[in-house]
C-alpha cells in the first residue's frame, strides 16, 4: 500500500510529465514556424518533414521585409505579388497601441468608479462582457453599414475606435480586480493629510495600480495584435495589418514567406513584453496570489 509520501511523489510525477507535455504542444508550433522560416522552398512541404534546414537561409526574410514582395512566385503559386508588409507593420503597431492605451485608460477611470462608487453593478458589469462576447460576424452588417455612413471605413480611425471599444470589457473587468485589492485606507489616509481626490488618484491610486496596467495593456495589445475579422471587414485598400497580410498566403505553398512574416510579426510583442517585464510580472504574480486567496 503506497504511503502519503509515495502518493504526494507518483502525483508530483505525473503533474510534470501533463506540464512538459503541454510545453512540447505549446512550444512545438513555435518552433516550427522559425524553422520554416530559414527553410528552403524545396524544403518547405518535404517529406519526411525537415525539422531544422541543413543549409539555412535569410531568403524568405528578405523576401519579405527588404524587397517587400510578398509572393515568392507568382507563377507557381497563383499569388500576385503584394507590397507593404512594412506598411501593414505600421500600421498594426498604431492601431493596436492606439486602442489599446484608449481602452486601458478608460477602463480604469470606470474600474475605480465601479469599485469606490459603485457606478455599475455587478450585473451591469457582466453584462458589458456578455456584449462582448457577440460572434463579430453576426453585427458585420451593420458595421460597414455605420462605419461608411460616418466616413471612417477602411481608416486608422475607425479600426482604432472599433478596437478600443470590444477590448474596453476585458480592460474593465481585469483593471477593477486590481482597484478592489487597494485597501481604502491609503486614501483616507492621504484625505487626512491634506491631498485633494485628484492628488490622491494621481499619488496613491496610480502608482499601486501600475502593475495592473501594464498586465491589461499587454493583454488588450495581443488581442489587437492578433485581430483579424474586424480588419478584414472595415479594411479595403488604404489601409492593411498584418493578420491580413499573412490571411494572402493562406492555403497556398508559400508556407517559408508566412513564416518569416509571423515570426517579424511576433518580434514588437517579445520587444513590449521585455520593456514592461517589471510591473508584467508584478501583475501576473499579484493576479495569481489574489486568485488563491
Amino acid at each position: 500500500m503506497l504511503t502519503r509520501r509515495s502518493r504526494k511523489g507518483l502525483f508530483a510525477a505525473f503533474r510534470y510529465t501533463v506540464l512538459t507535455v503541454w510545453l512540447v504542444v505549446v512550444v512545438f508550433p513555435l518552433f516550427w514556424i522559425v524553422a520554416t522560416s530559414f527553410k528552403r522552398p524545396s524544403e518547405w512541404i518535404a517529406w519526411p518533414p525537415v525539422w531544422w534546414p541543413s543549409d539555412p537561409t535569410l531568403g524568405s526574410y528578405f523576401r519579405i521585409w527588404v524587397s517587400g514582395v510578398f509572393s515568392a512566385n507568382p507563377e507557381t503559386t497563383g499569388l500576385a505579388e503584394v507590397l507593404g508588409p512594412w506598411e501593414a507593420l505600421i500600421n498594426t503597431f498604431i492601431i493596436a497601441f492606439t486602442a489599446s492605451t484608449l481602452a486601458t485608460g478608460f477602463a480604469a477611470v470606470i474600474a475605480y468608479g465601479v469599485s469606490r462608487h459603485n457606478i455599475l453593478t455587478d450585473t451591469q458589469l457582466m453584462a458589458t462582457l456578455v456584449l462582448r462576447l457577440i460572434p463579430p460576424f453576426v453585427i458585420a452588417g451593420p458595421l460597414v453599414l455605420y462605419f461608411s455612413v460616418i466616413g471612417l471605413e477602411d481608416s486608422r480611425t475607425g479600426l482604432i475606435l472599433l478596437y478600443m471599444l470590444t477590448t474596453i470589457p476585458y480592460a474593465l473587468l481585469v483593471l477593477k480586480s486590481f482597484v478592489d485589492d487597494i485597501p481604502r485606507e491609503y486614501e483616507q489616509a492621504a484625505q487626512v493629510l491634506g491631498a485633494s481626490r485628484w492628488q490622491v488618484i494621481w499619488e496613491v491610486i496610480l502608482p499601486l495600480l501600475k502593475p495592473g496596467i501594464a498586465v491589461t495593456f499587454l493583454f488588450l495589445f495581443i488581442l489587437n495584435w492578433s485581430e483579424f475579422f474586424l480588419a478584414l471587414i472595415l479594411s479595403k485598400t488604404d489601409v492593411s495589418t498584418l493578420p491580413m497580410h499573412l490571411n494572402r498566403l493562406g492555403g497556398n505553398s508559400a508556407y517559408g514567406l508566412q513564416a518569416a512574416l509571423a515570426v517579424g510579426a511576433t518580434i514588437p510583442l517579445v520587444v513590449i513584453g521585455l520593456l514592461i517585464r517589471k510591473h508584467l510580472v508584478r501583475g501576473l504574480s499579484f493576479g495569481f496570489v489574489r486568485s488563491r486567496g
